[in-house]
């Protein structure tokens, strides 16, 4: 199976260094001296890993062959693709890749059906599965401790505690109390 694990940012310097905007939990497995990696577009590829470093909080990558500024350049925005074992799982029990959360169905802590996880969206500060439901309509769920209590692949489900308003319209409005 295949994964996106990175994209190609910007050209670092002038000899042939890319930013690159890591899309793993397991960069240092992935993106290590000696990755062959497919591309998207596929012309751009095969790349392989030359070295790697971190330079100001970002990872930096220099493939075989990348040798100047231009060269470096021409690759921006390229996806990196490495071939994964379906089968593999996270060292830590706690992680998922994307493949295995796909398509489990969400149900509530009381076991009311929500919808399907449809695709998982990385932000920043947090993932998001997008679950889309029976009539069609998406919900986000953060997919954070407090509210995904259990991840069950063998049943195929994930379990969700949601707060009021997460996915229904029972949110609860915070008022600020009178004075007596």
């Amino acid at each position: 199976m295949q994964l996106v694990v990175a994209r190609v940012g910007r050209a670092h310097g002038i000899k042939g260094e890319v930013t690159v905007e890591v899309r793993t939990d397991e960069p240092e497995l992935r993106l290590g001296p000696g990755a062959v990696l497919a591309t998207d577009p596929a012309s751009a590829g095969p790349l392989t890993i030359e070295t790697g470093r971190v330079h100001s909080g970002r990872l930096l990558l220099r493939f075989e062959g990348v040798r100047d500024r231009t060269a470096a350049e021409a690759l921006r925005n390229t996806l990196l693709i490495a071939e994964v074992d379906p089968d593999a799982k996270p060292e830590d029990p706690e992680e998922y890749y994307d493949h295995q959360l796909m398509d489990l169905d969400v149900v509530t802590v009381d076991g009311a059906e929500v919808g399907r996880i449809t695709e998982i969206s990385h932000l920043p500060s947090q993932d998001l599965f997008v679950v889309e439901r029976a009539d069609g309509t998406e919900v986000l769920i953060p997919f954070v401790e407090e509210i995904v209590t259990e991840i069950d692949l063998a049943e195929q489900r994930a379990v969700i505690d949601p707060p009021p308003g997460l996915i229904d319209d029972q949110a609860e409005i915070a008022s600020p109390q009178e004075e007596a």
